[in-house]
């Protein structure tokens, strides 16, 4: 069981207070609804195998050997292509808050579903000590 696990029920979010004083800042309905909805602790007691903003997460997708090392960012900083996700894009919206070990998911274009496992977060600024991030 993770850390997670322990503070939050399967299906809720977790996040940094910081994260979510910056976030609150953002336009987007669906990003607002996440917000209300989470769990918030401060950066130093964050558990290490949350997602959180400037994280970088790897994921595997729906079929073998689809493993990408993605960057959970601000709109500003995206470059989908260098595999820097926006937060407010579906996928970032569906990693925000989740922990090693969970599958994700969310609406993708033309009614299909996207999902992808979390399974390693390399690099978490809380974790390294980086709250200025």
């Amino acid at each position: 069981m993770s850390s997670f696990s322990a503070i939050a029920q399967a299906g809720e979010r977790l996040l940094s207070e910081l994260d979510h004083r910056r976030l609150s800042r953002l336009p987007g309905h669906a990003l607002h609804d996440l917000l209300d909805a989470a769990e918030l602790l401060p950066s130093r007691q964050l558990p290490a195998d949350v997602v959180t903003m400037n994280s970088e997460v790897e994921v595997l997708g729906p079929r073998p050997g689809q493993r990408q090392r993605l960057t959970l960012c601000y709109p500003a900083d995206a470059r989908p292509e260098l595999g820097r996700i926006s937060v407010l894009s579906p996928v970032g919206l569906s990693l925000l808050g989740r922990a090693v070990g969970e599958q994700v998911s969310w609406q993708a274009g033309h009614g299909a579903v996207g999902s992808l496992l979390i399974q390693a977060l390399p690099y978490q600024p809380e974790a390294s000590g980086d709250f200025a991030r």
